[in-house]
């Protein structure tokens, strides 16, 4: 689809809920009816689903198979309003007018809305060669017309690059800028998650975003994804004066029914202290649960922690 025609058919609701937060602080949306408890007190962060989190059953690796256009049932089906999209998941569909427009059906006949397209596979944001960086820009475009057509507020990105680590910033925030001019055209942002390589270190992604400094480009902190040696907690802390989505990546749970990898609650009184008010993506990447187990598993515990802040 052209982005002149995505842009004619305009940011519509979702199941009456989807509003189109403001491009630099998606993390601190407006306060809707959905967003409270029984007892009318507000809820301090609400809950999504990361398609990753399904990833075996998106391959056909597990059964049962789903398919892309299902996700957002399957998630409803779980109790989850609000989903985040992985594009390899339906990689050759971001001109497809059509199949865009059937998942946008399929998310408001089952009152889901859709928060963010996380894109891979599209070329190195910070490839030292010119063109090629160029060309990685381009290949982004698409995702987010796509993103603005579902109704997101994101698209998730990597700041992959070589070189030096001061020569992969001025890299990495070269091409980011450029996107995330492109993206206020439709209101969106552009955020990078720590992904790998440089990303994956705190410090590193905070000095990129400084140096893009737009207010539509920032993080979205994983709760996993660093190297051994790392403090997770320090480096999610470090990112979250940045974030516009969160993601609470897990893997295993005890009889308690905690996390046993990460402190969910430090994690979480980190993410809070930020002041974000935004969605916290469950993303499930553990083996022993099944996929679907370790989502149900995540949500209790993220229902757990929210309630728990709501007495406090």
């Amino acid at each position: 689809m052209k982005r002149r025609t995505f842009l004619a058919l305009g940011t519509t609701t979702i199941g009456g809920l989807c509003i189109q937060p403001s491009v630099s602080a998606p993390g601190k949306q407006t306060e809707k009816k959905g967003d409270k408890m029984k007892s009318g007190k507000k809820l301090p962060f609400k809950i999504s689903l990361a398609q990753w989190s399904w990833h075996n059953r998106l391959f056909g690796r597990a059964e049962p198979k789903m398919d892309n256009l299902d996700f957002a049932k399957e998630a409803k089906n779980l109790g989850i309003k609000a989903v985040e999209y992985v594009n390899v998941f339906f990689k050759d569909k971001a001109n497809d007018s059509k199949y865009l427009a059937e998942m946008k059906k399929r998310e408001k006949d089952n009152g889901v809305k859709s928060l963010l397209i996380m894109c891979d596979g599209e070329g190195n944001l910070g490839d030292p060669d010119t063109k090629r960086r160029t060309q990685a820009i381009e290949n982004h475009h698409k995702w987010v017309d796509a993103a603005k057509y579902l109704g997101c507020h994101s698209i998730r990105v990597n700041a992959s690059s070589k070189g030096s680590y001061d020569e992969q910033i001025k890299l990495a925030a070269d091409g980011l800028a450029r996107l995330s001019e492109y993206a206020a055209e439709s209101k969106l942002n552009v955020i990078v998650e720590n992904h790998g390589g440089l990303s994956s270190n705190g410090q590193w992604l905070t000095s990129v975003i400084k140096k893009v400094d737009l207010p539509n480009c920032g993080t979205l902190p994983d709760f996993g994804n660093f190297p051994p040696e790392t403090d997770n907690y320090e480096a999610v802390e470090m990112l979250m004066p940045y974030a516009k989505a969160v993601s609470a990546k897990s893997y295993d749970f005890d009889e308690k029914g905690d996390e046993t990898r990460i402190d969910y609650y430090r994690m979480m009184k980190i993410v809070l202290n930020a002041g974000y008010k935004g969605f916290v993506g469950i993303e499930y990447e553990g083996k022993r649960l099944s996929e679907t187990d370790g989502i149900v598993a995540t949500k209790k515990l993220l229902d757990k922690i929210c309630k728990q802040h709501v007495k406090a």
